[in-house]
């Protein structure tokens, strides 16, 4: 139910609240006015919500054990971005525990729980002032139902049909608010949907025999005992500045010195929304460490961004691959000192963090992925509020970021979202809470993970054991079945027949969570657009590259997902069976030389890059896609792969320089157009997770 207008209707009575509850009260005079009105906020001189900036920086200095601001937000992002905007600026954390639940069933559950509420302004078809001010909600509550079901009204008032002034609730320890007398205002005489505010006139305190404190009281009581029962009256201006980070002069010249040894750089080629990935080939005996690995990458990728006239605004995802998940802490400080929302004023880019083995194939400590957009366009989801919905993003970072009909989601991990705890019950329960979380952030794109999914990419820490895997897939298969018929019953319309899964195995996850699952969606501007079986075009001639022939062993090594004319994703699975395919026509002689063992595997490496590239290209062909769609392209290689990534990134290099040659389908810059990912394991399933090496493409048409 409504309480801004509390401020306004009934205030006299706000001041009891303090005695009530036994807590301090402070408050302030509203000086500013709503001047900025976009739906997010940014820092405004002269802006109302300056504020409650002030009262609670206020707060926040006379009680320093205050960490959190609980509001009563539930659908209205207007309101819930101010709170998080000034929760953000304070380091405080912002809870909304109502938002997104259920009207009926929250309203129902504040009758439940004693809370004695009554109208004070009315403002919608169906309530008249005369009749239904200061009545109790518990009394209105079937009446707001026949309205909803006539009207469409919001029967907890989120749409301002109604403000209330709550008299007694379980928080009121001390005593209970009785309203002695009041008069009834008339704003607006309408006949269709009346105006009238209630003016208490007279009310007294009632004491509660009963009254006796709950331990959480006891605890904030003991907190503040010196202030209990005061009412803070906060003056003045004191609007805090943000203070700038900087780096000196030597620190840049320092990491601009690094760059030029040690980072390596790729991106892709499509001119709509491309990727950028930098990297630091290192050894472990040279890595400088993880802040200072980081922030060399972060700084080179805003360089290069900054290069192609493009900003942090750009970004609308990052993978963000780390060697140690220990220091998760230390990654979050230096990420934000680049990543920020006053960079970002679109929104900030959605992330996934992995820990990867980096240090074992040579590399730094800190490895970036950014997907960055041409354009301003993008549209963003990022919570900051504990609640109920889904887990928060308390920080730079977004639960999704739509962009050009695809949705970026943030990796979801199986988070009890109103605790931010992991649940428990093993890896089958936190996957099946992390697809509950995604389906959250789906619903709020009027789309679902089990219609409209892509591709989702799942990975799977080393701490779940190997006999457990098979149930994270039997999970996952059996709650999308699930949730699809859901969804068809209800009338939804199929997005995407079927999508493509990529498991790939990692040494540690965010929380030490045993897995992170990451979709990617397709979301189509017309909501009634669905898409049926793709032909490919066989009248097209294929090509015939380094010898390869078409073999129908070939279409097993790939699943691919195609959206007519716009998409294109593909999961490419060479495994050693595969390999031995691939390499029978150049297999020689047995050989006992060591030497020429070691040799010959880089020769066979050499001759699956070049059989990935041609089936890539093949696919491309027959699907009418081409090399200048790619968004991204990643190879995952496990650690045990013994072939150095220095040789089997030249490899790759070579095929495409030697498929441009031939083809004449594939640019060639300065820049290799894909990244080499180290894994622990990868494949198309999570109990076969041991491919020689997993090719994971994304295209989307301009």
């Amino acid at each position: 139910m409504q309480g801004s207008f509390i401020l306004a209707v009934g205030h006299q009575i706000i001041v009891s609240y303090a005695e009530c509850m036994g807590v301090p009260l402070f408050r302030r005079r509203i000086q500013g006015s709503p001047r900025h009105q976009k739906l997010g906020y940014r820092m405004t001189p002269g802006d109302e919500v300056e504020d409650m900036f002030i009262l609670l920086n206020e707060v926040k200095r006379q009680i320093p054990s205050v960490t959190a601001v609980s509001s009563g937000a539930i659908a209205s992002d207007y309101q819930r971005l101010r709170v998080e905007s000034v929760c953000s600026r304070l380091g405080l954390v912002s809870l909304a525990y109502l938002w997104k639940q259920d009207q009926s069933l929250l309203l129902q559950e504040m009758m439940t729980n004693g809370i004695v509420a009554i109208t004070v302004k009315v403002a919608a078809m169906g309530l008249d002032p005369r009749k239904h001010l200061g009545k109790d909600i518990g009394f209105l509550k079937s009446y707001l139902h026949k309205l909803k079901e006539l009207y469409g009204i919001n029967v907890c008032g989120e749409g301002g049909e109604y403000e209330t002034l709550t008299l007694d609730c379980p928080l009121f320890l001390n005593c209970r608010i009785v309203l002695d007398g009041f008069k009834i205002v008339m704003h607006s005489s309408e006949a269709v949907a009346p105006v009238g505010i209630l003016h208490p006139l007279a009310f007294h305190l009632e004491n509660k025999a009963e009254s006796c404190s709950s331990s959480g009281i006891d605890k904030t009581s003991e907190i503040c005992k010196e202030k209990v029962g005061f009412v803070f009256e906060v003056q003045g201006d004191c609007l805090r500045r943000p203070e700038a980070t900087c780096q000196s002069a030597a620190e840049v010249t320092k990491l601009d010195e690094v760059a030029e040894r040690r980072l390596h750089i790729s991106r892709t080629k499509n001119h709509n929304t491309f990727s950028i990935c930098c990297w630091l080939q290192d050894s472990c005996e040279t890595s400088a460490g993880l802040h200072e690995d980081l922030e060399a990458v972060l700084r080179k990728i805003e360089l290069k961004l900054v290069g192609y006239g493009f900003g942090w605004e750009n970004v609308v995802y990052i993978h963000l691959y780390i060697a140690d998940m220990n220091k998760f802490s230390i990654v979050n400080e230096t990420y934000v000192r680049y990543i920020t929302q006053e960079k970002c004023p679109f929104g900030v880019p959605s992330r996934s963090t992995i820990e990867l083995p980096l240090l074992q194939v040579g590399f730094g400590s800190a490895y970036i992925e950014v997907l960055v957009a041409n354009d301003q366009s993008k549209r963003v989801l990022h919570v900051q509020s504990i609640s109920c919905w889904a887990p928060s993003c308390i920080g730079p970072y977004s639960q999704a970021t739509l962009y050009k009909e695809i949705l970026h989601m943030a990796g979801q991990l199986g988070l009890d979202p109103p605790t931010m705890t992991l649940c428990s019950g093993g890896a089958t329960a936190e996957l099946e809470k992390a697809l509950e979380n995604s389906e959250a952030v789906a619903t709020c794109f009027n789309c679902s993970i089990s219609t409209s999914a892509l591709l989702f990419v799942v990975y799977c820490s080393t701490y779940v054991p190997s006999s457990e895997r098979h149930r994270i897939q039997d999970k996952q298969d059996t709650f999308l079945k699930q949730m699809r018929l859901f969804q068809l019953d209800k009338g939804s319309i199929v997005k995407v027949p079927d999508p493509i899964f990529l498991y790939v195995l990692v040494p540690d996850l965010p929380k030490r969570a045993l897995v992170e699952i990451k979709p990617i969606l397709y979301v189509p501007e017309d909501a009634d657009v669905t898409t049926g079986t793709v032909q490919e075009l066989s009248c097209v001639r294929m090509p015939s590259y380094w010898g390869f022939q078409h073999a129908h062993w070939h279409d097993s090594c790939f699943q691919k997902c195609v959206v007519h004319g716009k998409i294109f994703a593909v999961i490419l699975c060479i495994t050693s069976e595969d390999v031995l395919k691939i390499c029978s026509e150049s297999l020689g002689g047995d050989q006992d030389n060591r030497d020429y063992q070691n040799s010959f595997h880089e020769e066979q490496m050499e001759r699956v890059s070049r059989f990935c590239i041609y089936l890539l290209d093949k696919l491309y062909m027959q699907n009418n896609f081409s090399w200048d769609d790619t968004q991204n392209l990643r190879f995952y290689f496990p650690t045990s792969l013994g072939v150095p990534v220095e040789a089997l990134s030249l490899m790759l290099t070579n095929a495409f320089n030697e498929l441009a040659e031939m083809g004449q389908r594939v640019k060639i810059g300065e820049e290799p157009i894909f990244n080499l990912v180290p894994v622990l394991g990868a494949g198309r399933s999570a109990t076969s997770m041991d491919d020689i090496i997993t090719c994971e493409l994304f295209a989307q048409k301009a």
